[in-house]
């Protein structure tokens, strides 16, 4: 039978899964199976898995509940195998991969920082601040008919807003990353300008916490920085 793989940890985990129903509509239990020095949590599955709200639950609940117990090598959500067989032989095949980053990634959880910032509030203190982008901005609104005046307004705004978020990302980065033994920044979307990832260990949590906060508190007229965490460490896996 199919299953469905959540994560490896290693051999002596406790992995307290026992009491947990796994993914799709016809829930089989959550169970470990070993294989040297390994252990992959796997359900049973007999349906393709879709990302329904429930599964994406238990997904994570699973994870939770490993993290709590040591280090764990979390899968993204959907991963399947066709059979006992092909996870034994993952697992044999790369088992010193595995130990390692289980090591690497041990008394660690991973934490998500975004940050956004007002546009219209951006873009005022832009024009406050920004003789040129004044003039040009004057120009316009006195009626001056020159079809290059808003192309060239909006290109120099555009750039400030590029130049300002860009150092103010880089700020932030630099103010957190010494609480982390790993990072990992990726493309900001939507209204974020900043999107990044920290693997932070344990002992230096509460500090990673207390400076976030500060510096939530200095920027919040001005910015909006988002914390999640603790999640198990998706973006550290290698």
């Amino acid at each position: 039978m199919a299953l469905y793989v959540y994560a490896i940890v290693a051999k002596n985990h406790p992995a307290a899964v026992e009491e947990v129903s796994g993914v799709g509509s016809e829930s089989a239990p959550v169970r470990v199976l070993a294989s040297g020095p390994l252990r992959a949590v796997v359900s049973d599955i007999s349906e393709e898995i879709r990302p329904k709200r429930r599964d994406l639950l238990i997904h994570q609940e699973v994870q939770e509940r490993l993290m709590q117990g040591g280090p764990v090598l979390p899968l993204q959500f959907g991963y399947t195998a066709p059979d006992e067989a092909t996870v034994e032989e993952v697992l044999r095949r790369d088992a010193d991969s595995y130990l390692a980053n289980l090591e690497r990634l041990d008394g660690c959880a991973e934490y998500h920082v975004r940050a956004s910032q007002d546009e219209e509030q951006l873009l005022r203190q832009i024009l406050r601040e920004t003789p040129e982008a004044q003039e040009l901005n004057e120009r316009i609104r006195s009626g001056e008919d020159d079809p290059q005046l808003p192309l060239a307004l909006g290109q120099l705004v555009a750039a400030q807003v590029r130049e300002r978020q860009e150092a103010l990302a880089s700020g932030l980065v630099e103010a957190l990353v010494p609480f982390s033994r790993e990072h990992s920044i990726r493309q900001a979307s939507g209204d974020d300008f900043l999107n990044f990832s920290l693997l932070v260990p344990e002992d230096r949590k509460q500090d990673f916490l207390t400076s976030q906060a500060n510096l939530a508190q200095e920027i919040k007229d001005d910015v909006e920085l988002r914390l999640s965490g603790p999640l198990p460490p998706y973006s550290f896996v290698q």
